[in-house]
């Protein structure tokens, strides 16, 4: 018999790939674009790509994680609210956008199994009886998974902001793939707000788009690795993230994968910046 997911020995037939995706700019989806000086369909292709993502699984998630760039804790810790609230971690937006909810439910047996998980790998882990959802997790999920019928658990990142930390809590996760759990990293592939808006973010987001790209595509599981825990003597690394909790999502999600190579699946042009989503496992 299945067993609820969170349980210990947890499995089904399918196992879940996991994503990183673009969370876009606040809650751009959402509003009129041009309230914040930009062309009105600056975020259509991010949107119309984001709302397409739930068709392309293998079947409905019965739990999701999200690891977002908007949370960093001393350890790695999982939300263990039952009701998580709404942050509205976003500033200088219209009214409506501060009235967003995103009602899914928490999922405390979850939290507590990647808790045990982490610790398995040998990772400090804990959680956090209220921390809600902040806007790298409601404004994206509003798109994928409207209907907010779908248990989500955030996951923190770490302050130390380690790549290779990040990679192993994602191959420490793997086992969730396989227990009904979507893996998500929610970040952005550029994320420099000085250069966004101007010539300065072209040239060298794409030239680390190029890399990250190839990178995640390696199908050499240890140079992808290595690569990825050394991203930042990549091209244009540091104007790409000049503070990297944005991009630390991915690791995540890369590591979840296992020995299985990402590919890019979504890429667009928006704030004069090249962009991207990646599918892994």
């Amino acid at each position: 018999m299945t067993k609820a997911p969170g349980q210990q020995g947890a499995a089904t037939d399918t196992i879940f790939p996991t994503w990183f995706i673009p969370h876009g700019g606040g809650p751009c989806f959402f509003m009129d674009w041009r309230q914040m000086g930009g062309p009105a369909d600056t975020w259509d292709k991010m949107a119309a790509w984001l709302r397409s993502l739930a068709a392309t699984l293998p079947a409905k998630p019965k739990a999701i994680v999200v690891i977002s760039g908007h949370w960093e804790e001393e350890v790695f810790t999982a939300s263990t609210a039952a009701a998580p609230a709404m942050i509205y971690d976003y500033t200088g937006f219209p009214p409506h956008t501060y009235e967003l909810q995103y009602p899914a439910p928490g999922a405390p047996e979850v939290a507590a199994r990647i808790v045990e998980l982490l610790k398995g790998a040998g990772l400090a882990a804990g959680t956090s009886p209220s921390r809600g959802f902040d806007h790298g997790i409601f404004i994206p999920l509003l798109l994928i998974f409207p209907d907010a019928d779908i248990p989500v658990v955030p996951l923190s990142l770490t302050r130390d902001l380690d790549p290779e930390v990040h990679l192993k809590a994602g191959q420490a996760l793997q086992a969730l793939r396989e227990e009904g759990v979507l893996i998500i990293g929610s970040g952005m592939s550029y994320h420099n707000m000085r250069a966004f808006r101007t010539p300065a973010a072209t040239a060298p987001s794409e030239a680390f788009d190029r890399w990250l790209t190839d990178t995640v595509r390696d199908e050499d599981a240890g140079s992808r690795w290595r690569g990825l825990a050394h991203w930042a003597e990549a091209p244009a690394a540091r104007n790409a993230h000049p503070r990297e909790e944005h991009l630390l999502p991915l690791m995540v999600a890369a590591g979840a994968a296992g020995d299985a190579p990402g590919e890019q699946v979504f890429s667009d042009v928006a704030m004069e910046a090249h962009l991207s989503g990646f599918r892994f496992g």
